[in-house]
């Protein structure tokens, strides 16, 4: 493989900062190393916050230290010196962004076969800036480049099928979570209500992620008043960050809205697991985009019931252990949160059992594992005669 005795992959991504694609990609940088396989996670900008993270599982990290979104020369340069210096056999893109600067480059790219990472599903652009939708449907144009594409929702594969992108390049390995990291923990949740001032007797609903219109938190809001006009014992946290003034929007709603003394908003956090056992209920409420959601899964396998709205694959992740409501309908999401208050009961063993047995860390990681190594063996193999 290229002259080695093991296979070599390059991840290209934005950022190694709190996010449910980044904690993926560790997940699946670690699997491969474990593996044998020499992994190294190329960044466009350094100093997020789950770099220690990757770095403890001895997987190889590399800033390439881009200054902004039109620093492109010397990126372009430092990105295309790695790949030639380490000559992987793989260059796996992990969204949109990074998939497309590898499509780009990859006259540049010698050997290495170019994977795509694919994780949104039905994305709405008008609700970002101009290059969002320039990239998509630039991504729609060069997706023939790529030699694979990873999707990690069925929803995702047919979403983008229907852009454009070649159906015979387009799978699907849906995400993996580390059920020995997401495991029911009673410290770590005493510890952290105490911390947010929740008492014993009330119940606590989260969402966790990040602020932003995908996520829909406005509609959360108004169905957290719908249900705290119900129930006086329950109190709502908000974990996650976004642009300030995006941010400052949503607290004022939540003014609005009668509920700011019941709403936590805790930024990002690097403790999640501990996040999820602070939990009796966590929230999805997504308008759009998702394709495969992490947090549904993560809350499942700590034994956190959930509702969560009915975008991408999260109904048949939910399966019949959890609540699925239409997205963008707070009346209808507050009904399915109310329910779950009146049957709390959830079985926290039977959520853990079905995480385990279709989500594991290590379908993901084998699975991804033999595709990379089918698609890889060509080249490598020819590299290996030369």
């Amino acid at each position: 493989m290229n002259g080695r005795t093991t296979p070599a992959i390059v991840f290209l991504t934005r950022d190694l900062d709190i996010g449910g694609a980044q904690r993926q990609l560790i997940e699946l940088a670690s699997g491969l190393h474990r593996l044998g396989w020499k992994v190294i996670v190329a960044t466009f900008y350094g100093g997020g916050r789950l770099e220690p993270r990757l770095l403890e599982s001895g997987a190889e990290l590399c800033a390439l230290e881009k200054s902004g979104r039109w620093d492109l020369p010397g990126f372009v340069r430092r990105l295309v010196s790695l790949v030639r210096r380490e000559r992987p056999d793989i260059v796996h893109g992990y969204l949109d962004t990074p998939n497309l600067v590898l499509a780009l480059l990859k006259p540049w790219l010698k050997q290495a076969r170019v994977v795509w990472g694919v994780r949104a599903s039905n994305m709405d652009t008008t609700r970002y800036d101009w290059l969002a939708a320039v990239e998509s449907r630039l991504a729609a144009l060069f997706s023939r480049g790529a030699d694979l594409i990873i999707c990690n929702s069925e929803a995702g594969r047919v979403y983008h099928e229907g852009l454009g992108y070649p159906p015979a390049k387009l799978i699907v390995i849906p995400n993996g979570v580390d059920t020995q990291r997401f495991r029911p923990d009673p410290a770590a949740r005493d510890a952290l209500r105490k911390e947010w001032g929740i008492g014993d007797q009330e119940m606590l609903i989260g969402v966790v992620a990040r602020l932003d219109p995908m996520k829909d938190h406005r509609t959360f809001l108004k169905a957290a008043a719908r249900t705290a006009a119900l129930h006086r014992h329950v109190k709502f946290v908000c974990v996650g960050e976004g642009a300030r003034d995006y941010r400052e929007a949503l607290e004022s709603e939540a003014a609005a809205l009668g509920i700011e003394g019941r709403v936590v908003w805790c930024g990002a956090r690097d403790d999640v697991p501990r996040v999820y056992n602070a939990l009796d209920l966590l929230v999805s409420s997504s308008l759009f985009g998702e394709g495969f959601p992490n947090v549904i899964v993560e809350a499942m396998a700590t034994g956190v019931g959930c509702v969560a709205t009915d975008v991408g694959d999260t109904a048949a992740i939910v399966g019949t252990l959890g609540r699925v409501c239409p997205p963008g309908d707070a009346e209808a999401l507050a009904a399915a949160i109310c329910d779950a208050i009146a049957h709390s009961k959830d079985d926290a063993a039977a959520l853990r059992e079905q995480v385990c047995a279709r989500y594991g860390a290590a379908r993901l990681i084998e699975r991804t594992a033999a595709e990379l190594a089918r698609i890889a063996a060509p080249r490598s193999s020819l590299a290996a005669r030369s």
